[in-house]
């Protein structure tokens, strides 16, 4: 097969084994797959979690046909369309634990569509309700709002009833657009009096939970935003892995400083954490209540293209590769 794969002169579009799926997992003959943040790193020769280096195809994410399946492979059989999560999801085929994948609701989505959701789906569900124990009616700012998956974490937490939505963008285009996305509130955290904003939207008390994909830099000003007994997910570090901290701040509020990731989770944690997800979001994405903007799309082909194009931070939503 075909494959985007990471070689010592950068990402090359060339021939790669096809996989064969193990007991648990379906082989999914790729449509298209949609870039994130991860993949810049894996691209450059970066390990994350148990990929990286020469060799690796690159790719989180993908949506197809369901080709074959392994012998413990549950609710799925070949011909299905689905969308999931997968390592190595830039190519012509992908293979994915059958836990975490999705069929595709029959209601005219596409491919390119599909291939956007299940990272975000997963891990907005996870950060929002999981680890953040979101209720109804609290308040949510969501750092980094306008990535494809913060425009989805608003769009979810506004489906489960949160009573403001507030988020973050640096960009003054992509910020006048987050209320698109069920954002209430758009805040630009150049300006340090942001936090003081985020209290006065809330009549004084700041807010219940942040999801947070930037942390280092906006670390300390999420404290003086947040409520006493708020709770701050650490999401992503696109600000910076190492920053100040302010413990006694920390202390004073009494916040939840909660950090996720996939990449140290077993596959029956993430399984749970996908049903969960499907449990809470499918009827609204069956009904086209939750959905991402496609900003660019590209040819398989063009995969290293895609992550420059990624890597110029010039895009609006989620960039999608086209088998």
């Amino acid at each position: 097969m075909k494959a985007a794969v990471v070689t010592e002169n950068g990402v090359q579009y060339q021939d790669a084994p096809k996989p064969a799926p193990k007991s648990n997992e379906i082989l999914i003959k790729v449509r298209a797959a949609s870039l994130n943040r991860a993949d810049l790193a894996v691209a450059s020769g970066q390990a994350h979690g148990r990929v990286g280096g020469p060799g690796t195809i690159v790719g989180l994410e993908c949506a197809g046909e369901v080709e074959a399946v392994g012998a413990d492979v549950k609710d799925f059989k070949p011909g299905d369309r689905v969308m999931s999560s997968a390592a190595g999801g830039f190519a012509e085929y992908a293979v994915a634990d059958w836990g975490r994948a999705h069929k595709i609701p029959a209601n005219n989505m596409t491919y390119e569509q599909a291939a956007c959701m299940p990272v975000a789906v997963q891990t907005m569900h996870n950060a929002l309700v999981g680890a953040g124990r979101l209720k109804k009616a609290e308040s949510v700012l969501i750092q980094g709002a306008s990535s494809g998956v913060g425009l989805l974490g608003m769009q979810i937490a506004k489906f489960l009833g949160a009573s403001i939505v507030m988020g973050t963008s640096t960009n003054d285009g992509r910020r006048a657009r987050l209320k698109e996305f069920g954002c209430d509130l758009a805040l630009d955290t150049r300006d340090p009096k942001w936090p003081d904003k985020v209290k006065e939207a809330t009549g004084g008390k700041g807010v219940d939970l942040i999801v947070d994909q930037v942390s280092a830099s906006v670390a300390n000003q999420n404290m003086e935003a947040a409520a006493i007994l708020g709770r701050i997910v650490n999401v992503g570090r696109l600000g910076g892995m190492k920053g100040e901290f302010n413990y006694d701040l920390h202390a004073l509020k009494r916040i939840d400083y909660i950090g996720v990731t996939f990449r140290t989770r077993s596959p029956e944690e993430v399984r749970d954490i996908v049903k969960a997800a499907r449990a809470d979001l499918w009827p609204a994405i069956e009904a086209g209540k939750l959905s991402l903007p496609i900003d660019k799309t590209f040819p398989l082909a063009q995969a290293a293209e895609a992550l420059a194009h990624m890597k110029a931070n010039a895009h609006f939503g989620k960039i999608v590769l086209v088998v």
